[in-house]
């Protein structure tokens, strides 16, 4: 089940980024001002993350007010600890395209594991009955 959750954690990941991407450069292409395009498309991509991770990756999870709340606040959380990753690895580095890339990766890597982790253990969880 894990593995299953993962790997459909994965794709809607992708599919995540994907959405983002391509609202920004649309937003931008009519020329919508680039720090409202951003927010936009985080905010497009952030809602279909939480819908699919809810209805599929974790099988018709439990939705609702405190739920999308904890989810909110996960993925605050792990904004800024990518950003702050990110900042880290390019001061690793340097502020040419080869820094800028490792520091991507990592911080899209140690925010993508700890999103799963957060919303398989707190945001998605399983529930038993009479419990919340």
């Amino acid at each position: 089940m894990l593995t299953r959750q993962l790997q459909r954690f994965l794709i809607v990941g992708f599919t995540t980024v994907a959405i983002d991407f391509i609202a920004y450069q649309l937003l931008l292409l009519v020329d919508v001002e680039t720090a409202t395009a951003k927010g936009v498309s985080f905010i497009a991509g952030t809602i279909f993350a939480y819908i699919v991770n809810r209805l599929w990756t974790f099988d018709r999870a439990e939705g609702g007010r405190t739920v999308f709340g904890l989810f909110l606040a996960l993925y605050v959380s792990t904004l800024a600890i990518n950003v702050g990753v990110n900042s880290g690895v390019i001061s690793l580095f340097d502020e040419g395209e080869t820094g800028r890339l490792i520091g991507f990766v990592a911080a899209t890597g140690t925010s993508s594991m700890l999103n799963f982790i957060g919303m398989k253990t707190f945001v998605f969880r399983s529930r038993t009955a009479g419990s919340e």
